[in-house]
């Protein structure tokens, strides 16, 4: 039996106004590094307010039930701010694929993102003209790709207003404007009509969802009956245990360092997707083949894998020691008033994450893509 679960209230026009006051009329005329610190100050420290007033002061240690309760029932303004926050530091040191992928000896950063995202589009079976949902679908940057691979058309869902302009920015200047679109909404409230798509699919998107029952019905809703629905989901692994101190520090510091309000084992993910319906025909840890070159390399210091100028750009960005050179860099900028107050901060957060992600994963407690593909019975 699926959880139940009331969606947060929406106010669009506030959330519109509110990028305009963030980024400016025109937020697509900067990008990565320039674009984080030319924020509105005032809309930044709005922001920074929202979102770490979810975690400041708070440790696994210390949080109430109370505490974990909020976050759950104000998860779409916990995402929005936090990616209101982080989107222009992603773009910077990622890219506009904002997820992991596995690699292969001699693969070139770049050219592992798109591979993960065309082996999903692969064994969903997407083929040209099919009506494709891609659900949390950042700046478009899998779209983009699963798009060109397959030829299907893409309508991304998004409830942060400046990565869905962004996207639709990206899409015009790459001339895919005729075969992908992104909207604003919510997944726990969609507002497509039923039975709108002929494939759904999400990566590393609907961990940002109180409940999976709640985010996984909405896409079996809007599914065609015999449609497909594939994703990369992040969970903690069978090995979790809330209970020990060291796996829940590690869990918590993956949710306030990712904008997530909690974070479910791989058996509740696959519970949830029965309970809305779908069946289950494959399912894999891809983190769990135990690859030579890890997953999680470029937050680590392993430069030896780089097979690429471009590749040691990104990945001294992305590692230890980049992340350090940004925090400092930030924090100078911040106590010269050129970039706003808070965004040292956000960088702050965001290498707990990777510290985090790390650590998850060499314990063999998280991983970021437990491959689920179901079908919507006919």
């Amino acid at each position: 039996m699926a959880t139940e679960f009331v969606p947060q209230k929406q106010d669009r026009a506030r959330d519109a106004q509110f990028k305009t006051a963030l980024h400016g009329k025109n937020s697509t005329s900067k990008t990565g590094f320039v674009a984080a610190i030319s924020k509105n100050a005032d809309a930044q420290k709005a922001a920074v307010a929202e979102y770490f007033k979810h975690w400041d002061n708070k440790r696994p240690s210390t949080e109430t039930e109370d505490d974990k309760k909020t976050r759950l029932e104000e998860y779409a303004s916990l995402t929005k701010h936090y990616y209101n926050l982080v989107t222009d530091f992603y773009e910077y040191g990622w890219g506009t694929s904002f997820h992991f992928s596995r690699f292969y000896k001699g693969e070139a950063f770049r050219q592992s993102i798109a591979r993960h995202e065309h082996y999903l589009a692969l064994k969903m079976g997407l083929t040209a003209g099919m009506k494709v949902l891609d659900v949390g679908c950042g700046v478009g940057g899998p779209a983009q790709e699963i798009c060109r691979f397959t030829d299907c058309n893409i309508t991304g869902l998004n409830n942060n207003d400046y990565q869905v302009e962004r996207a639709n920015h990206y899409a015009k200047s790459l001339g895919l404007a005729d075969k992908l679109n992104f909207v604003k909404g919510d997944f726990m409230q969609m507002d497509f009509e039923p039975e709108t798509f002929d494939a759904v699919y999400a990566i590393e998107a609907t961990v940002h969802a109180p409940v999976l029952d709640g985010v996984y019905g909405e896409i079996y809703k809007v599914l065609k009956p015999g449609g497909t629905f594939g994703v990369y989901e992040w969970v903690m692994t069978d090995k979790y245990d809330e209970s020990i101190p060291l796996h829940r520090e590690v869990c918590y510091g993956i949710e306030i360092g990712d904008g997530i309000p909690k974070m479910y084992k791989t058996e509740v993910a696959e519970q949830a997707l029965k309970n809305v319906g779908f069946e289950i025909v494959h399912q894999e840890d891809l983190a769990a083949r135990h690859d030579d070159i890890p997953w999680y390399y470029p937050l680590s210091p392993e430069f030896k894998y780089c097979r690429s100028i471009a590749d040691l750009a990104t990945i001294f960005r992305t590692s230890w020691l980049g992340r350090q050179v940004t925090m400092k860099v930030v924090g100078l900028l911040e106590k010269l008033h050129i970039a706003p107050a808070g965004s040292q901060k956000v960088t702050e957060a965001l290498e707990e994450a990777a510290v985090n992600l790390v650590l998850g994963a060499k314990l063999g407690l998280f991983t970021p893509m437990m491959l689920f593909i179901a079908k919507k019975p006919l």
